[in-house]
């Protein structure tokens, strides 16, 4: 009995200093500031967009007095024309809930923007979207053009490719190549999706920094490496509209 005892004292106390092993649903570094930023694309009716956009410069203000405009631009180039690109920054969930309540409320916007446009527009998305940790939004020195690339990546999140993607990155701005607005990580939308805004002087400058960074080393070392973990891209040519805090 003394013998089976001690036997059985051991076997417990060796479950009791076994190391706890615990699970995480964490897919890469915590997003700690609620601040996010609300991607909007409109796809408006053919011969229709300078009739919006002279109606949003005329009553820009109205919108803004409820929350931040980051910018506003027409599609050049990418994808489906007469389409319109911006975005909205709120410092969390329920600050957007107040925005769309007093929006919804307000007599003057209501009647001056959106009643009039709601006939010119034919589709609406919008896509909810924080900064990635090791990023923030930059202002261009001058007015430009801007890039939206868009990367598809697989599962996993930012702990699976966070790392290669950000070397890739990087590796663009640190060598010149471009200039960094902002990096974007999907929270309510297609998920594991990350959206670039790249800022270049023209449209020419940019395709010659793209061919220049296609024939660098170090470019292509850290894309090769990234690419690990993509699954789709595409890309829009932005310009800024007249009334775009982003020029």
């Amino acid at each position: 009995m003394l013998v089976l005892r001690s036997a059985l004292t051991r076997v417990l106390a060796s479950r009791t200093l076994a190391p706890q092993v615990c699970s995480s649903f964490a897919t890469g570094p915590r997003q700690y500031d609620g601040t996010f930023y609300e991607f909007r694309t409109y796809y408006l009716k053919p011969s229709k967009m300078n009739e919006f956009l002279e109606n949003f410069k005329k009553n820009a203000h109205l919108r803004t007095a409820h929350s931040e405009l980051v910018g506003f631009w027409s599609v050049e180039f990418g994808g489906r024309m007469n389409k319109v690109f911006h975005i909205w920054k709120y410092d969390n969930f329920a600050h957007r809930t107040e925005v769309r309540k007093a929006l919804a409320k307000d007599k003057e916007w209501q009647e001056q923007f959106l009643i009039p446009n709601l006939a010119l527009i034919d589709k609406q998305e919008s896509e909810i979207t924080y900064l990635v940790p090791w990023c923030k939004i930059e202002k261009p020195p001058k007015e430009g053009v801007y890039e939206l690339a868009t990367f598809q990546m697989k599962p996993g999140g930012p702990a699976l490719w966070g790392d290669a993607f950000k070397r890739a990155v990087h590796a663009h701005v640190n060598l010149g190549y471009t200039k960094l607005v902002g990096v974007f990580h999907t929270e309510y939308g297609a998920l594991n999706r990350v959206h670039v805004l790249w800022w270049n002087e023209s449209a020419d400058s940019r395709a010659a920094g793209r061919h220049k960074s296609h024939e660098d080393p170090r470019v292509v070392a850290a894309v090769r490496e990234s690419v690990n973990y993509l699954v789709s891209q595409q890309n829009m040519l932005l310009i800024p509209t007249s009334f775009s805090p982003l020029k």
